[in-house]
């Protein structure tokens, strides 16, 4: 079920403008769901999908471990690429019972 709501979260982004630079990119043994681009933006997704919030809310899922994985894998990608001087953020999609939301700037949001 992960992948596909990886490419729903893809789809979202394309509709919004965005262009897919990465699906399911790995870095080592770090992975990240989506890497994104808007302009001079690039944004690193993690996707994360439940039922219900019975357990919880997927996002809360994304814990301090997740979030050091996804930054040295983002560093990864970008020394890799060769990307400099753009502007970067992390975001988190979640599927709730098939239901997205997106939760742009989430690491800031977490601090």
């Amino acid at each position: 079920m992960g992948r596909q709501f990886e490419r729903q979260a893809a789809l979202f982004f394309k509709e919004t403008g965005f262009e897919i630079l990465e699906q399911n990119y790995f870095a080592g043994h770090r992975e990240i769901d989506l890497i994104v681009k808007k302009e001079n933006l690039i944004v690193f997704v993690e996707v994360k999908s439940s039922s219900s919030k019975k357990f919880g809310h997927p996002v809360e899922r994304v814990d301090s471990k997740k979030i050091i994985n996804l930054t040295k894998a983002a560093q990864h990608y970008l020394k890799e690429s060769e990307i400099e001087n753009c502007d970067l953020r992390f975001d988190i999609v979640t599927f709730i019972d098939g239901k997205i939301e997106h939760f742009p700037n989430a690491f800031e949001a977490m601090e």
